[in-house]
């Protein structure tokens, strides 16, 4: 028998002879001691692994509790934290509240003060008006003292009326430019030109779609220059037509009467051979 085959032999019968027979199994166990740790060995290996594990548990039961502590000096950290967000909030807000009460009242005041600067615009425009009024009123006044001069000194130059003469503007100006001259008498209901209803009355050139606005008359002072104005403008809103040009033609231009006439935009003539091309 080779060796293999004793070796298979042994490992099928082995079993059964350690399960009956002591001898032999005392004989194998001795041999086989020194493979293995005996019973006393083993005991206080498993006592030391016990040891060994209570150790490990008291160590980690340490680093729960360690971390556990640190967990709640996080915790309370945090709440510290969360604590002061929260104070810094509510402070942020009532920042901004009185920001915002602040920004209110700012703008109380700036609509208080725009309330009184229209206030102060319409008192301005009232006085102004005011102004105007008197103005007007003085202009009236003029009017009828340099009609009366105007009258007197015709008398005394032995011309019949402020007609013929004006007549006799338009007729050059006729032979001139080959146009006519109409003249235009309206009623002012509303009394704009004058400051009460009356009869307004002007001349009126149409030339080639061209609308022009005279006044033909032997003086003209500037309270007559304003009433001119205001009789254009009354022409222009009653036929819905702006005037190309204004003309004023008379010999006697008072120097006020020539300023108001270039702060208006109205052209002024000495006679009417004078006037440039229509």
């Amino acid at each position: 028998m080779n060796a293999e085959a004793l070796k298979e032999a042994i490992r099928q019968e082995l079993p059964h002879f350690l399960r009956t027979d002591p001898d032999f199994r005392a004989y194998i166990l001795e041999l086989t001691r020194r493979e293995y740790a005996g019973r006393e060995e083993t005991q206080d290996r498993f006592y030391e692994i016990l040891a060994e594990l209570r150790r490990d548990r008291e160590e980690q039961t340490q680093k729960w509790q360690e971390q556990n502590r640190k967990w709640d000096e996080h915790q309370a950290e945090q709440r510290e934290e969360f604590a002061k967000l929260y104070e810094q909030l509510n402070h942020d807000r009532e920042e901004q509240a009185r920001k915002w009460d602040a920004n209110q009242e700012e703008l109380r005041q700036l609509h208080q003060a725009s309330e009184e600067h229209r206030a102060e615009q319409a008192r301005k425009w009232d006085a102004n008006q005011e102004e105007l009024r008197q103005l007007h009123q003085e202009i009236m006044a003029q009017t009828l003292k340099h009609d009366r001069g105007i009258g007197a000194l015709g008398s005394r130059w032995g011309l019949q009326s402020e007609k013929a003469f004006r007549d006799a503007l338009a007729t050059i100006l006729e032979k001139s430019f080959n146009i006519q001259v109409l003249n235009v008498n309206e009623y002012d209901d509303r009394g704009e030109v004058f400051g009460r209803p009356d009869q307004v009355e002007l001349d009126v050139i149409v030339h080639n779609g061209s609308l022009i606005i005279c006044e033909l008359k032997s003086s003209i002072d500037k309270a007559g220059m304003y009433i001119f104005e205001r009789k254009a403008r009354f022409y222009e809103k009653r036929h819905q037509r702006t005037a190309n040009r204004l003309m004023v033609i008379s010999p006697m231009i008072d120097a006020r009467a020539r300023k108001v006439a270039e702060q208006l935009g109205i052209e002024t003539y000495g006679d009417s051979i004078l006037v440039e091309s229509l």
